[in-house]
């Protein structure tokens, strides 16, 4: 797979999955079809990539060979793979390669390679710990999990969209690797926000501040990233605030099940889930320090 024998599906093409798509149609490969449940978002892509704008995922799987799933949450992941709608994936998942690059729960994951197998597929989870520019560029790092000789055939293809490419286990592994990764960046993106908002509080310099940070142990991957943005209040969304709440409660879920305390991922998860509410959740995640600066946040 990953030749010139793959004809490519996407299923949900949001900022992320349709420039993974751009980025595969630059690379040469064939996308075929393209389908979300936003049909204006997935007509211009099709229009963009000179291929056909899909009625349903079904349909999408009828064409392609190799579909990508990157959607936004548990219940759209088992809508598209659901056993009872004539529209879902596995109507057609025979010979099918299904690449599900969402961040999930991990029993949602090996609940999707289960019936993929049954239904005549294959499946992989290539769970993305990177952001829109990578998807584009093709720089994305992933985190795979499921069956090794699945993800050894589909290598071809994710080396076209991947800096890092990294095999951690059977399917689930990767979404735990995944929401751990995601719930402490957004721990360390609510603490940035704090230290930012105290020094603005104390009326400190914030590039003075952020220099010294950068510079020591407070520094961070956040910091590069969000710091000058909660600086300026620039929060053009990048990984939205509620997708950050919705991560943060997939890594909380895993911690119950595991019977550990983690309270620092619990403040950080009720500080965004307070962003949501407040109606902000499509502002990058850099918006929590919209909660922590004086002069912005609703005291």
């Amino acid at each position: 797979m990953g030749q010139s024998d793959s004809r490519i599906g996407f299923v949900g093409v949001g900022r992320m999955g349709a420039n993974m798509a751009r980025r595969l149609n630059d690379r040469g490969e064939t996308i075929v079809a393209v389908y979300d449940l936003g049909l204006a978002t997935a007509t211009d892509l099709a229009s963009e990539l000179g291929c056909e704008a899909a009625a349903s995922p079904a349909r999408v799987a009828e064409l392609a060979n190799i579909v990508f799933t990157v959607v936004t949450d548990d219940a759209a992941m088992r809508e598209i793979f659901s056993t009872t709608s004539t529209e879902s994936l596995l109507r057609h998942a025979k010979n099918r390669l299904f690449v599900n690059c969402a961040t999930l729960s991990p029993a949602v994951h090996v609940d999707v390679e289960t019936l993929v197998t049954q239904y005549g597929g294959r499946s992989l989870e290539a769970c993305m710990a990177s952001s829109i520019t990578q998807a584009r560029q093709g720089t994305l790092y992933l985190i795979c999990g499921g069956r090794q000789d699945v993800f050894e055939s589909a290598k071809p293809l994710s080396e076209k969209l991947s800096a890092h490419l990294r095999y951690v286990g059977s399917a689930g592994e990767a979404a735990k690797v995944k929401a751990l990764v995601n719930m402490v960046m957004n721990c360390n993106t609510a603490a940035l926000a704090e230290g930012l908002g105290l020094g603005a509080a104390l009326d400190l310099d914030l590039t003075m501040l952020r220099e010294v940070f950068a510079q020591t142990g407070a520094a961070s991957r956040v910091l590069e990233t969000d710091g000058e943005d909660m600086q300026n209040r620039a929060h053009d969304c990048y990984f939205s605030a509620a997708h950050a709440a919705k991560d943060s409660g997939i890594a909380l879920a895993l911690a119950n099940t595991a019977g550990l305390a983690v309270p620092l991922a619990q403040a950080t998860y009720e500080q965004y889930q307070r962003l949501v509410a407040l109606g902000k959740g499509e502002l990058d995640k850099s918006a929590v320090s919209e909660l922590t600066f004086k002069d912005r946040s609703p005291h």
